[in-house]
């Protein structure tokens, strides 16, 4: 059994190297990575170029085109600053929100069991869950650092309850929400947490105090609720009808009537609904497993299991919000048929505590196995910030050819939308699917192509004849993926 105890002041000042080597060397990886890939991803584009909306055409302009704006409008606070590219700065933002995430997870740690330390900074620099998305530029590395800063927040006033501070537990909750709005759950599972706590202890002072700031918002939001009536609409509509009971109870049973008929024999087909739901459970739950990489590893022990639990009192509060999200990613796969790895990631963010405690705990009892580990989590490490596999770095030449040899606003279908942003006409975000652009009822409504294709596909070159098009342009990576620009 591993002895836990709390530090305070000097001490605790003196352990805190393990939490700022995570800071620096996540800011490290975060620069590989970038360094690694060139090419950002399409949400990353998005954001970048709401940015720049932002930024020259206001904020009616900008909620426009995209309706959850707020890491947009900071990345373009950062430019209007400083006078830095807006992509530098989406990045720059992202990487330090991810070394302030992985900073936190390590003091949140420390606070509790300090010679866990090294273990938590290991987890949090080499777990695939979320290090793995160290390229990208996501909302994603937001919402987990002030989720996280939230987390630490309670701690705090664990230790210290106070008024102020338990406000500023949910000024963090708000922040990560204008990232990611699911942050939400944080609330009713803080709240679920601390009913637990006062039913517990009989002493509901600690209930009221962490929880009336919410209460009021959540009176106010309802009185706002039916006061708007059908005039609430976007993100927020969207998300309501996500957890509307009745929603789900109807969504689900036609799901499963679907997956009845189309896959089940007669005989079974009226347990469809169970094998659906505690599929979509395996499915979930076995991709948390998944996303721990080599931290998984210590659970197969008992003792590691056992030790897990105990420390697992610690951060009660973790673990209520575990549970609270893994719930709404079943929602959300009742009523959409499916989730991503970075969904659940935050799972596997808000396990990195636990998985530190099973890594001591390995280590002190099976010292040559947690060595292994340690180098198979190095490994992993670096794997998730460089990658082998070609660049699409075709992307960028593709766009600058455009820029050069064709005009801004002429009639363009892209494959990939990134190409129009680097050919620096921004991000084009309503576009019909591939099938439906090559097909004879649209393609007339586009001058130019720019298509991910083999020049030498003969169906490709049936298009181009029947179509009257040719080949103007093509750029390929490494790896021989290739981009046609086609016109006349």
């Amino acid at each position: 059994m591993i002895r836990s105890h709390r530090l305070d002041g000097a001490a605790y000042m003196r352990s805190a190297s393990p939490a700022v080597l995570a800071f620096c060397l996540s800011l490290l990886l975060s620069a590989i990575a970038y360094l690694d890939d060139p090419v950002i991803n399409r949400d990353g584009i998005l954001y970048i170029d709401t940015a720049r909306i932002f930024l020259k055409d206001g904020f009616v302009a900008t909620i426009r085109h995209f309706d959850w704006p707020w890491f947009s409008m900071l990345i373009g606070a950062g430019h209007w600053l400083t006078g830095l590219p807006l992509d530098l700065w989406a990045r720059l933002w992202c990487a330090l929100f991810m070394a302030g995430t992985c900073y936190l997870l390590v003091v949140s740690v420390q606070a509790r069991l300090p010679q866990a330390g090294y273990w938590a900074c290991l987890a949090a620099l080499a777990m695939p869950a979320f290090n793995q998305f160290r390229g990208e530029v996501l909302r994603e590395f937001g919402f987990w650092f002030f989720a996280v800063l939230a987390l630490r927040l309670v701690q705090r006033w664990q230790e210290q309850p106070a008024w102020l501070a338990a406000a500023c537990v949910h000024l963090a909750i708000l922040a990560a929400a204008a990232f990611r709005l699911e942050a939400v759950v944080l609330i009713p599972a803080l709240f679920l947490w601390q009913a637990a706590e006062a039913v517990r202890s009989r002493n509901w002072q600690g209930f009221l105090q962490l929880n009336a700031l919410p209460l009021l918002g959540l009176t106010a939001g309802l009185v706002w609720f039916l006061a708007a009536g059908e005039g609430v609409h976007g993100r927020l509509a969207r998300y309501l009808k996500l957890i509307n009971p009745l929603g789900i109870a109807a969504e689900f049973e036609e799901v499963s009537r679907v997956f009845g008929d189309a896959v089940l024999k007669r005989f079974s087909r009226e347990d469809a609904g169970v094998i659906l739901f505690f599929g979509a459970l395996a499915a979930v739950f076995l991709k948390f497993a998944k996303l721990l990489g080599p931290f998984a590893v210590p659970f197969l022990f008992k003792g590691a299991r056992a030790e897990a639990r105990r420390q697992g009192r610690e951060h009660r509060p973790a673990l209520w919000i575990w549970l609270l999200y893994f719930v709404m990613i079943m929602l959300f796969f009742i009523r959409r048929q499916y989730f991503i790895s970075r969904w659940v990631s935050f799972l596997d963010l808000l396990f990195v505590p636990l998985a530190a405690v099973a890594m001591l705990w390995l280590y002190e009892n099976h010292r040559r196995l947690a060595k292994v580990l340690v180098v198979v989590s190095l490994i992993v490490m670096f794997d998730n910030v460089v990658s082998l596999s070609a660049k699409k770095t075709h992307y960028i030449e593709a766009g600058k050819w455009l820029s050069a040899n064709l005009r801004a606003g002429e009639s363009i279908y892209y494959d990939d939308p990134r190409i129009s942003y680097y050919a620096g006409w921004g991000f084009p975000r309503k576009q019909i699917k591939r099938a439906a652009a090559l097909s004879p009822e649209h393609a007339g409504n586009y001058k130019y192509f720019v298509l991910e294709a083999r020049a030498d596909d003969p169906a490709f070159q049936e298009w181009l004849q029947q179509r009257q098009k040719r080949v103007l342009a093509d750029f390929a990576n490494k790896k021989g993926s290739t981009v046609l620009v086609i016109g006349d």
